[in-house]
């Protein structure tokens, strides 16, 4: 109940704050995003409570109607999370990612430097189409156990949850904020990217800051020894081949149907390709899940997504973002550069002391009103640059839960996450507005 009334007392103070300089509809709406994002933050309540509560709320103060709401937990979108998040409890049951993970550790030397970089790789990679949450939290043992040299554990710690939130944005599917924003451009008819498309773009922030980030975790550990580690990289078995194969054709279909939007303007939807792959987990003989599989299900992050479409459409239909917008105006008279990165810094920074996904939520209808305004390619950079650095927070562990799951091993430090987390804010904020600027102005 303390954590209730925290969050009741949070909101009730940024209401009466924000009547100073909101009408009483938008302090109303301030106050309430401000009480769930404690919620959400002190967990107080289960997740997907919370994310239920908009149904509530939000009618109930005159923000929107129910219908309104309801239909947020229900976009098409969600869909395309439900067919992969099928894919990865198929990977998952039949044990197909201990072979990727293996296999991806194996290629790297058994150094401090080359665990380091084996383990943020195969972290971002593993991330990137399974739960960033479910990766680390699989991954943290083995961190944890190469070595019993502290040092060395809370870079190995480091570089697996640094690595998850590195890797989660390679893909449309690899974390909230990422669906939270082609939901947006879906419902304000704005160009959207094809799977191949966004893996396309988000590539050399990834391996940037891959090649950067172990760099940084590796320096002063050089030298350090380490207990020869071996990485057994086990045989598939019949069933996990047939499902390796089924992955690769999905990943065949999908550069594909990259290719037909790009050449001839037209393509599958991905939204139903995606389901379709994952009910094909289900068909006897060729799939390997039984209903009783879908238990495993983050029906809660499921209800997420609907709460970040619900305050985003708050924030659009009640003016509040452009309100916001208009007090933030000055960030549009800078040149396109400084302000994709003075967006960059603003969410990335916001991001630490709250979920990145509300954040995501309350950031893209604000910038949406500055994107409004510019040639239709840059609005579109200017969003993603928003979404991406909201999964780019390293210092806190209340800013992403890979970095929340290898704090409660009790290895690592807040003020030594931070001293790290701190210089890797600052590098993300820099390549993704370099890469954004440079390399998406002629790529969108």
């Amino acid at each position: 109940m303390k954590g209730i009334f925290i969050a009741l007392l949070i909101g009730g103070v940024l209401f009466g704050l924000a009547l100073f300089a909101f009408s009483l509809q938008h302090a109303i709406l301030i106050g309430l995003v401000a009480f769930l994002v404690t919620l959400w933050t002190n967990e107080a309540m289960p997740l997907g409570a919370v994310s239920i509560l908009p149904i509530l709320l939000f009618p109930t103060f005159g923000i929107l109607d129910t219908n309104a709401v309801t239909a947020n937990y229900s976009k098409s979108i969600i869909f395309l999370f439900l067919g992969g998040f099928m894919l990865a409890i198929a990977i998952e049951k039949t044990g197909l990612h201990k072979y990727f993970s293996a296999k991806l550790l194996s290629f790297f030397p058994k150094t401090p430097k080359g665990i380091i970089y084996a383990l943020a790789v195969t972290s971002a990679l593993l991330s990137s189409v399974l739960s960033n949450t479910t990766i680390t939290l699989m991954l943290m043992p083995i961190a944890l156990f190469l070595s019993d040299n502290q040092r060395l554990k809370i870079r190995f710690l480091l570089a697996t949850a640094y690595g998850a939130s590195i890797g989660g944005i390679l893909t449309p599917i690899g974390t909230p904020p990422n669906l939270i924003l082609m939901g947006f451009l879906e419902d304000h008819h704005l160009p959207s990217l094809a799977f191949g498309e966004w893996m396309l773009l988000m590539l050399p922030v990834v391996v940037l800051m891959l090649l950067i980030m172990p760099w940084i975790l590796s320096k002063g550990v050089e030298n350090e020894s380490v207990e020869d580690v071996h990485h057994t990289v086990p045989q598939l078995n019949t069933t996990q081949k047939r499902l390796y194969l089924i992955v690769v054709l999905l990943a065949f279909v999908l550069l594909i149907n990259t290719f037909l939007k790009q050449i001839f303007g037209f393509s599958l939807n991905e939204k139903l390709v995606l389901l379709s792959f994952g009910l094909l987990m289900f068909v006897p003989r060729i799939g390997f899940l039984d209903w009783e599989d879908t238990r495993s299900m983050p029906y809660e992050i499921i209800f997420l997504f609907g709460a970040g479409f619900s305050i985003a459409a708050a924030f659009s239909s009640t003016g509040l973002a452009a309100d916001i917008a208009a007090k933030l105006s000055f960030i549009s008279t800078m040149p396109l550069f400084w302000m994709l990165s003075v967006v960059a810094l603003f969410v990335t920074f916001s991001t630490e002391v709250t979920s990145n996904t509300a954040l995501t939520s309350i950031a893209i209808p604000i910038f949406y009103e500055f994107a409004k305004t510019m040639p239709e390619n840059e609005g579109t950079m200017l969003l993603m640059v928003a979404t991406i650095a909201a999964s780019y927070a390293f210092m806190l562990p209340i800013a992403t839960p890979p970095n929340a799951i290898v704090m409660s091993s009790r290895v690592i430090s807040i003020k030594q996450m931070a001293s790290v987390g701190l210089k890797l804010n600052f590098i993300g904020v820099i390549v993704l507005s370099f890469v954004a600027y440079f390399m998406w102005s002629w790529m969108i």
